[in-house]
């Protein structure tokens, strides 16, 4: 089911589209007026967001069918991203182990609070996240855990596993601080911006998808219908966002590879609940939820399952 071919044409495919924006905005700069080279930014910033989400893909090691390749893309999106692949893949397989079951799966915590201020930084330009990042990969750098939650997935008893994360964090600083080295020696202002900063501005579209998969759903289910939602995208949004939004799919059968997902959805969807049609249906029952449950903080949208065949 894995394909070398489909990994690069997704893979490879998100980085070219990266590599054309990044591109116009360095032939832009100085050449047009500077905000067509803002909004050429903030498509490369909207796009770039998405490295998110093949990070996490990398991380399931479904994208490749040869190991060394997904090995190989799954360090340069890390880097790319400022994201640490040790403690993601640790998080990460105890949420598709106990999905949205306190506190065993601590990286998806219902219920999930929005603010409007929370998104329009996320969106535009997201300094927060900067200051996040850096004190995150400083603190492991220095070789520090905090939190129940970080050491209950790099116990003492693992010390392998907590060097691989500290190792990961020193080697993402080392070549961000390159990139800002190089940029200083040789006065090229705009490469920060579209590498070291970019994971940080233009994350709209990313926030909008990332955040369908769970939000107002049922915690404390053995049923990924009721806690997982699949949303039908059109297709140019759906490469970008490497087929998460069949979510539901993809907690059902987390070995399949993402590009694999749409005939997945297509096999099963008898059995899945209505599955909304873009972004602005989805957010419209999120909006909906949300309204719900400033109500009643216990409450939890149970979406309707169809009928069984057999029944």
């Amino acid at each position: 089911m894995r394909s070398d071919l489909l990994g690069f044409l997704q893979g490879g495919g998100h980085l070219a589209l990266l590599a054309l924006t990044g591109s116009a905005a360095w032939v832009a700069l100085g050449r047009v007026p500077f905000p067509v080279v803002l909004l050429i930014l903030f498509a490369h910033g909207t796009f770039y967001a998405f490295l998110l989400n093949g990070f996490h893909e990398l991380c399931h090691n479904t994208v490749f069918k040869t190991k060394a390749l997904n090995t190989f893309f799954l360090r340069l999106f890390s880097l790319l991203g400022w994201h640490s692949y040790p403690l993601f893949q640790a998080s990460h397989a105890k949420h598709h182990q106990y999905t949205l079951h306190p506190p065993d799966d601590g990286e998806v915590v219902l219920p999930i609070k929005l603010t409007r201020k929370g998104f329009w930084q996320g969106a535009i330009v997201n300094p927060g996240g900067v200051q996040w990042a850096l004190k995150m990969h400083l603190r492991f750098a220095m070789g520090r855990l905090e939190g129940e939650w970080e050491n209950m997935i790099f116990p003492e008893s693992a010390p392998e596993r907590r060097q691989r994360l500290f190792t990961w964090s020193r080697v993402t600083l080392a070549v961000h601080g390159s990139v800002l080295l190089v940029s200083i020696v040789m006065k090229w202002w705009l490469l920060p911006v579209l590498v070291t900063l970019a994971p940080f501005y233009g994350g709209w579209l990313q926030f909008l998808c990332n955040n369908t998969q769970h939000m107002g759903l049922t915690d404390n289910t053995a049923d990924y219908r009721l806690c997982c939602r699949t949303v039908i995208l059109h297709p140019f949004v759906r490469f970008l966002y490497w087929h998460m939004n069949y979510h539901t799919e993809h907690h059902m059968y987390a070995a399949v590879p993402c590009y694999r997902l749409g005939k997945l959805h297509k096999l099963i969807r008898w059995d899945l609940p209505h599955c909304r049609r873009g972004l602005i249906k989805a957010w419209r029952e999120i909006a909906a939820i949300l309204e719900e449950q400033e109500a009643d903080s216990t409450y939890q949208f149970v979406p309707e399952l169809p009928r069984s065949r057999k029944a």
